[in-house]
């Protein structure tokens, strides 16, 4: 093949009208996340844009809102165990997964019922 794809730019989640305020409580203020502005264009189509490490997580706004409550990103973790005491002291509920040998994993889902992973 003529090209390859290299990495992932960002990824994005869906939240219902109005959601951002409780976005970016829960990826900023929870995940730590950093909020970043959304270029000119797209701003009117509401929603919220994260920051973190070299990628970016993009909550947009879609009518009718439908969760994604089997599709997920899932995130690498460094402090594994800190992160997973952080969200359960939040009232997060963590479901650890053991069902891959070998593999450190839990879910939660955000507050509009998204589903995201995190592993060790």
């Amino acid at each position: 093949m003529e090209f390859s794809i290299g990495k992932i730019d960002h990824i994005q989640v869906a939240a219902p009208k109005g959601g951002e305020p409780e976005a970016i409580a829960f990826y900023s203020g929870v995940l730590g996340m950093k909020e970043i502005e959304k270029p000119e264009p797209l701003k009117s189509r509401g929603g919220v844009w994260f920051q973190f490490d070299e990628f970016q997580l993009h909550v947009g706004i879609e009518e009718p809102f439908n969760p994604a409550k089997k599709a997920h990103p899932a995130f690498k973790v460094s402090g594994y165990g800190i992160l997973q005491n952080h969200l359960e002291e939040n009232s997060i509920t963590v479901t650890v997964d053991d069902s891959i040998q070998g593999v450190e994993r839990f879910f939660v889902f955000d507050p509009f019922g998204n589903r995201l992973e995190f592993l060790k």
